[in-house]
């Protein structure tokens, strides 16, 4: 006969060995972004980022991936909110910046202000950045859109990030990838975003997983 403070202590590990252990919060990556990132006008779970998920669900990576694109944002206000988007366990931070600066002739300077102290502060905590490149339409003349596609390639150059190319590029002008507003990616659109971002952001999970380990 088993004594009962052993019945007990088996009662006990059976309880303790069927409750679920905690699942570990999965590493992230951020999108700090606009429009082009947000969804705006087909929702945020159509938008790039989301597509960027369904990539690392389907390949295995155990990221999060963390949509804090707002819409309408430019270089100046993502500056103003980007340092609470790098808490909890960011790996990875993508920018994609610049439309707006672009459409309104903000000083390339305080773009390349802008855009460096945001890149430095993430890799001052040790989050590997991504940069997507944007470009500026000749509207505000073509040494302004000149001067904006270089400061883009200074900032990869100083900061050794990667640049994704114009993400837009294929997409922009693109009656079926487009909205009617003739500004913001379809569905279909923010497929082809994704497919254009993640050749770059491939590399950079076994990058990132590496370093960390």
């Amino acid at each position: 006969m088993i004594p009962g403070i052993t019945i007990l202590a088996l009662v006990s590990a059976l309880a303790v060995s069927s409750v679920p252990r905690a699942t570990a919060p999965r590493p992230r990556i951020v999108v700090l972004g606009d429009s082009l990132a947000s969804g705006r006008g087909i929702g945020v779970d159509k938008a790039f980022p989301a597509i960027l998920q369904h990539k690392l669900d389907d390949e295995g990576f155990e990221y999060e991936m963390v949509n804090a694109a707002v819409s309408g944002d430019t270089s100046t206000r993502a500056l103003r909110r980007y340092e609470g988007v790098l808490d909890s366990n960011v790996r990875i931070l993508i920018v994609e910046l610049g439309a707006n600066d672009g459409l309104r002739g903000v000083a390339v300077d305080q773009l390349r202000e802008n855009l460096s102290r945001i890149v430095e502060k993430a890799q001052a905590r040790g989050i590997t950045v991504l940069v997507c490149r944007m470009e500026a339409l000749p509207i505000h003349g073509w040494d302004y859109t000149v001067s904006f596609h270089k400061a883009f390639d200074e900032i990869g150059r100083r900061y050794e990030v990667p640049l994704v190319p114009f993400i837009l590029m294929n997409v922009i002008g693109n009656r079926d990838l487009m909205q009617p507003d003739h500004a913001h990616p379809n569905e279909a659109g923010a497929r082809a975003i994704a497919e254009n971002i993640w050749p770059y952001l491939k590399p950079l999970l076994t990058q990132t997983a590496a370093h960390q380990g």
